[in-house]
């Protein structure tokens, strides 16, 4: 019994090891926000497993579009190679419940998808490294690829030659809005794909679309509201923010139509350590203003790294 005892204990000091040192995150983005049925039927496929957790969920009706953000731990083999993370059966049953709850036909919204599952992303946290992010998001796609039949395409550092998301969403014709200049509504391309994906079938699927799966560095999301509704404006000034227009370098940029009475500049920040929020801040109300145009104060979309591993730290050890 006393043996037993020491052996319950010290996986139990095993576990909560793993859990606090390698850890990987995960941002899953799915083409809903406004059907709430299918976001609870995709929330409670999440809590099949308590050792992956839900850090954060951003919803956004205007672009009809949430992200989660979850984390757990990566376990190893005796050389020291990931094996297992409970992450990987957590993402598969979000996305099947995805699959079975949206109608990609049928979705409309101010932001550009190709998919139900639109992208999903791994970030190491705490002394996990970049290629266990890497593993796992090429697990994850070739389950969804093989399971759903559905066409994947890695980036980043899940891709062989480590391939940029924005040049295969290009290739793609993400950025081409097919529904009154400025909306995306169902699938729009050929169902024979330009490009071959790294995982699942050749042909579309109308009602899933396809998926984009990589791994890469923590990246920062951060959206700048400007006050009007001239989208061509919105865009003018996202191109000239971005490293592609010749502004600032690592910084990614969109000017969508945000709600009713207003556009946004949604950036993404490759490098926030070389390039932060107040030098994006900066330069869209330096461009807003020669436009004669006013903005607001821009706003993240989730929580630091840091953050994230305090949320996530918290959560389990309430279990």
């Amino acid at each position: 019994m006393r043996i037993q005892c020491s052996f319950h204990f010290l996986w139990k000091d095993k576990k909560r090891t793993m859990k606090q040192s390698m850890l990987l995150c995960c941002k899953l983005y799915i083409s809903e926000s406004r059907n709430k049925e299918a976001l609870d039927s995709i929330e409670q496929a999440a809590k099949l497993d308590s050792e992956t957790v839900i850090v954060n969920k951003f919803e956004d009706r205007a672009y009809n579009r949430v992200r989660y953000t979850l984390v757990s731990y990566v376990a190893h083999d005796s050389t020291g190679c990931p094996i297992y993370s409970p992450l990987q059966q957590t993402i598969l049953a979000m996305v099947e419940a995805a699959y079975a709850a949206i109608n990609l036909e049928l979705h409309l919204g101010a932001h550009p998808r190709l998919g139900v599952v639109d992208d999903i992303v791994f970030h190491p946290l705490a002394r996990a490294s970049l290629d266990e992010a890497a593993w796992l998001a090429k697990a994850v796609a070739a389950d969804i690829g093989n399971r759903f039949q559905v066409p994947v395409y890695l980036y980043a550092a899940a891709h062989p030659t480590a391939k940029a998301l924005d040049s295969i969403r290009r290739e793609l014709g993400y950025y081409r809005p097919n529904f009154m200049g400025c909306q995306w509504a169902g699938w729009a391309l050929p169902e024979a794909l330009p490009e071959k994906p790294d995982e699942g079938p050749l042909l579309v699927t109308r009602a899933r679309g396809i998926v984009m799966i990589g791994a890469r560095p923590w990246v920062v999301t951060y959206n700048v509201p400007i006050l009007s509704t001239d989208v061509s404006a919105a865009r003018r000034i996202a191109q000239m923010v971005s490293a592609r227009g010749g502004g600032l370098p690592t910084v990614q940029t969109l000017g969508l139509v945000h709600g009713e009475d207003s556009t946004e500049i949604a950036c993404m920040l490759l490098e926030p350590n070389q390039i932060g929020v107040d030098r994006v801040q900066n330069r869209v109300e330096m461009l807003a203003a020669q436009e004669g145009l006013e903005v607001d104060k821009g706003y993240y979309t989730d929580f630091s790294p840091e953050m994230i591993t305090e949320r996530y730290m918290k959560l389990i050890s309430s279990d």
